[in-house]
């Protein structure tokens, strides 16, 4: 029996809607980026397990959160560390909520 949050149907995803063709680009660079490219080279072609979209939607809501906090030290204090602290967690939330956008849409009805 299939585990529940890795089986994904048989043969490859239906066409992504406009919305998740918008963000394929964005989760292929970050899925290069996370050295875990999938097999056919982009998502458009590769289904996305469940746990992965509920990874991805933690990962970017954790990554904002982080981000506004450095923001905050930014103003605060200024400094590089809050600065760059801002500049990878916006990546890293834009990265991981563009997977989880190419996940749900692949699971989209009709």
């Amino acid at each position: 029996m299939p585990n529940l949050w890795t089986r994904v149907p048989d043969g490859v995803p239906p066409p992504p809607p406009r919305w998740g063709v918008a963000a394929l680009p964005i989760a292929d660079l970050f899925m290069r980026a996370m050295l875990s490219r999938p097999p056919g080279g982009s998502l458009r072609a590769t289904w996305v397990t469940p746990a992965t979209v509920g990874l991805c939607l933690v990962t970017a809501v954790g990554a904002i959160a982080v981000a506004v906090l450095c923001a905050v030290g930014l103003a605060r204090r200024g400094g590089w560390p809050s600065a760059a602290g801002v500049v990878v967690c916006a990546a890293i939330a834009a990265g991981s909520a563009a997977v989880a956008v190419v996940g749900i849409a692949q699971r989209r009805p009709g």
